[in-house]
């Protein structure tokens, strides 16, 4: 049997080196999208201040998307968001199960995602192209 030498020459010790960086982005993904969570319960509660009847969760149960979704009086009521858990882009949902094309925001983009937070807002108009 011949080797056949792959396009990528990166060794196991170069791979365990970036390991930690990888897992950093992830976790900062995660810590983001929590934020979000956070930003948009504010929201909300600033707005309609009688009862919190809405909550925000993170569903990281998906294979390529957390999902940021609304609940209503403790029942799942809507997704409202997909943010890619690779690259932390934040999409506006196109259906229960798919995201829309083209990213709204990124979490890991400094710019990007203080904008988003400066926008965001519980019904989730900040997701649409402006």
């Amino acid at each position: 049997m011949t080797y056949i030498p792959s396009m990528h020459s990166e060794t196991f010790a170069d791979f365990i080196a970036t390991q930690q960086a990888r897992n950093d982005i992830q976790l900062n993904i995660v810590k983001y999208c929590l934020m979000l969570c956070d930003a948009l319960q504010a929201d909300y509660q600033s707005k309609y201040n009688r009862g919190s009847n809405y909550t925000f969760a993170l569903d990281s149960s998906g294979r390529r998307y957390h999902k940021v979704f609304m609940y209503r009086d403790g029942q799942r009521d809507s997704i409202h968001a997909f943010i890619d858990k690779k690259t932390g882009d934040v999409f506006k949902p196109a259906s229960f199960k798919a995201p829309a094309k083209g990213a709204r925001y990124n979490v890991l983009n400094i710019q990007s995602r203080e904008e988003m937070f400066k926008y965001a807002d519980w019904a989730g108009s900040y997701l649409y192209i402006r």
